[in-house]
């Protein structure tokens, strides 16, 4: 006599299966969680250091990162300094 069971062991490969996909994405979840909350973190300190950097010096952050060419450009570019503007 054939008798089908829930527990099968198809089935049962099955349900192990789906917890172990399950397993992989809620430990992926938590992964990025961590990822972002730190990046987050980081990215609030880079601001409170450069605003107290500005304080400190009196340049901003733009020229603190490099970019202090790319603001002064524009500005003179806005008073008329520069032949072009970009």
């Amino acid at each position: 006599m054939s008798h089908s069971s829930s527990n099968s062991p198809s089935n049962s490969s099955a349900n192990d299966q789906w917890f172990q996909n399950r397993a992989q994405q809620l430990i992926h979840l938590d992964q990025l969680k961590r990822a972002e909350r730190f990046n987050g973190r980081a990215a609030m300190l880079g601001i409170v250091i450069g605003v107290v950097v500005e304080g400190l010096t009196g340049f901003g952050i733009a020229h603190q990162i490099g970019l202090g060419a790319l603001v002064d450009g524009y500005a003179a570019c806005r008073t008329q300094f520069l032949p072009f503007c970009f």
